[in-house]
């Protein structure tokens, strides 16, 4: 059966001329063959999004959370598109009769809930910029944000008021007043005081702006609607403007591609919400939610509860990133193996023969409906029973994870790609193509995209196998860096958005993300290491969660600090005489020996370079985390944190390796 291709060519290659490095052609999705789908009519602002929406869906569900009945939660409980428009229009003139005009910058602190959508609609209304203040980050870049955006009104979370006042006093410069989700405290109050800023209780804010009516401005799609700050993985958080204009069109994108794969949208549709707002993944998602008409159902803010709040909620789209998408694979690998031998082989014969034919080319509910039904409806009961796709995005997805719920969620499992720069979804893979397994698929048919050539690191865009820097060009693109120009010019250029991600275009029109372009060092030998792309390499071994590979031009080899996966090495300790708790086996020879060994096997399969190899590790059973300033709030490694964190751990590495063998 020949392969579809999912791209058409709408510009040639270019040979490197004049100092530029050489660029294949240019591609777009064949679902835009006969052009980019066109505006939705008189959708020009977020604002619109909900307007329209409002007036063709006034009483359906649109933001539902969990009822709290004697300290228990019950069931969900939902505000229509009307009611919440009534909330919006009163807050919005609560903003006004503050005397924040149009183009004033609005902060939004806070866990995923109503209030924040509320909000950030009562900015889109007003023409305010919405700048979200990450949750996940500390005072520090909080207070980053708000001076550097001129923040002057900020709604936040109960919980998260005392987190805003370590900003003080360097923020209050900028800002005037706090309006919290919740309920304020007398204490709260005093020491806003003490600041000459206001802070208002929820209920007290919406009553400010009562008898008071002003006019909505009128939007335009070149108008900025967000300032999202992206965490980086070094230097301060860069402000990324988004407008009006990226997001209506990526909404029009999406929409097209859902389309032509029969996964449209529609009002029946559910969302659980608690991937950040603060990001842009699940910013655009929620818009496209509420662009349909659709429910929007909160978590509770607990990851431990998040299972609950699914079995409760039912939704029919869950998006994730692949952290959380780990998690479910782990649980249920354990259930499997906790469940007896005779299920075990059960499990293990089911998913041998859907996933045979799945290779063939049927479909996932046409693999084998009794399997489905006996075996792993169980896997869709646990995420509601209704999930009819799961999306994963942020960052890479391991193909043994994919492969694995793509056979047993018994519902599509995609992978998206995108920057905050090009407003999220860029690629994302297509449902029942299972050749695109470990991709992302190609691109959403909204956006051009061609690969340029990086010489240094031998990726040449214009050989039979194209390699090179992904380059995104298209209206769903970012209109600069908030006050700084000169970081603007040097990934836009030319219209084309450089992403530092390094591509490989697959038969089908997929892309593979392989590598990146700033992670590559070179070890004493001269030899370049494409860092990025091991890590993908080895993290294919399912006796690790995560890895960190380091080396330098000083020392001729690699080592690395490993997080083991916890049920995989108590698994290999328990049959190998290696006794004691998960914190007392990572510090064992004999299981550092276990997890090299492991390591070279995968390395000699995928054909390394003798250079490529790891020759030492470090087993740390605490994961990498955001707490130790290890990780960004999407799971990307901070290099330079990692160096500075395990500096000694490197150190001892290279001075036992490097001894003089007796």
């Amino acid at each position: 059966m020949a392969e579809t291709n999912y791209l058409i060519e709408v510009e040639e290659g270019k040979v490197a001329s004049d100092g530029q490095p050489s660029a294949g052609p240019v591609y777009r999705s064949s679902f835009a063959k006969n052009g980019f789908p066109a505006p939705i009519p008189e959708m020009e602002s977020c604002w619109d999004i909900f307007r329209l929406s409002v007036d063709k869906y006034p009483n359906n569900p649109m933001l539902g959370r969990r009822q709290m009945v004697d300290g228990k939660a019950g069931k969900y409980v939902w505000q229509t598109y009307k009611e919440v428009y009534d909330i919006v229009i009163k807050l919005g003139n609560s903003i006004r009769s503050c005397g924040v005009e149009e183009g004033g910058k609005c902060g939004i602190y806070g866990a995923n809930c109503s209030e924040w959508i509320i909000s950030m609609e009562a900015c889109n209304a007003h023409g305010l910029y919405c700048v979200p203040l990450y949750d996940t980050l500390g005072a520090g870049a909080v207070e980053f944000i708000i001076c550097h955006a001129e923040v002057s009104i900020a709604f936040v979370e109960e919980k998260k008021i005392n987190e805003l006042f370590k900003t003080f006093p360097a923020s209050t410069q900028y800002l005037k007043t706090i309006v919290s989700f919740g309920k304020v405290t007398p204490e709260q109050k005093t020491e806003a005081e003490k600041y000459d800023l206001a802070i208002y209780s929820w209920e007290e804010f919406l009553h400010l702006g009562e008898n008071k009516t002003f006019d909505l401005p009128v939007k335009k799609k070149t108008d900025i609607c967000t300032i999202m700050y992206t965490s980086g993985t070094t230097g301060d958080p860069k402000g990324v403007l988004v407008s009006n204009e990226s997001i209506v069109t990526l909404i029009a994108g999406v929409k097209r591609l859902l389309e032509s794969v029969n996964e449209q949208l529609t009002m029946k549709d559910v969302y659980i919400s608690y991937l950040p707002l603060a990001h842009i993944f699940d910013r655009v998602i929620e818009e496209l939610f509420i662009s349909h008409g659709a429910s929007i159902g909160f978590w509770r803010g607990d990851v431990k509860l998040l299972v609950e709040d699914i079995g409760e909620l039912k939704p029919t789209i869950f998006c994730a990133v692949p952290r959380v998408l780990d998690r479910i694979y782990s649980g249920l690998l354990q259930k499997i193996s906790g469940g007896g031998l005779l299920k075990k082989k059960m499990f293990d014969l089911a998913y041998s023969y859907k996933y045979y034919n799945m290779r063939k080319g049927r479909k996932h509910g046409d693999a084998s409906p009794i399997c489905d039904k006996v075996v792993f409806s169980k896997v869709k009961q646990g995420l509601g029973g209704n999930v009819r796709l799961i999306l994963s995005g942020a960052a890479p997805l391991s193909t043994h994870v994919e492969e694995f719920l793509r056979v047993v969620a018994c519902c599509h499992v995609l992978q998206g790609y995108g920057l905050t720069e090009s407003c999220g979804g860029s690629f994302v893979s297509l449902p029942n193509e299972l050749s695109m397994l470990g991709t992302v698929g190609p691109p959403v048919p909204n956006i051009d995209v061609r690969l340029e050539s990086v010489p240094e690191m031998n990726y040449d865009a214009l050989s039979s196998t194209p390699r090179g820097e992904v380059c995104i060009r298209g209206k769903t693109l970012f209109t600069g860096y908030y006050k700084r120009e000169d970081l603007t010019n040097e990934v836009l250029v030319d219209g084309w958005l450089h992403t530092g991600d390094i591509g490989e275009w697959q038969p089908n029109g997929s892309m593979k993300i392989i590598d990146r372009k700033k992670n590559i060092f070179k070890l004493s030998q001269g030899e370049y290491v494409a860092v990025e792309n091991l890590e993908n390499i080895y993290g294919l071994v399912s006796a690790i969660d995560m890895i960190w590979i380091y080396g330098n031009s000083f020392e001729s080899f690699l080592v690395a600090v490993v997080n083991p996966n916890k049920e995989a090495l108590e698994f290999w300790a328990a049959n190998n005489n290696v006794s004691g708790a998960f914190e007392s086996i990572c510090q064992n020879p004999k299981a550092k020996e276990f997890i090299l060994g492991e390591l070279a096997k995968t390395g000699k399969e995928k054909k390394l370079k003798g250079f490529e190899f790891i020759k030492d590790v470090h087993l740390d059973p605490t994961p990498f985390d955001m707490e130790r300033d290890l990780l960004t709030p999407t799971f990307k490694k901070k290099r330079p944190q990692l160096l500075k964190y395990y500096q000694g751990v490197i150190d001892e590495m290279y001075k036992s390796a490097n001894k003089p063998k007796a």
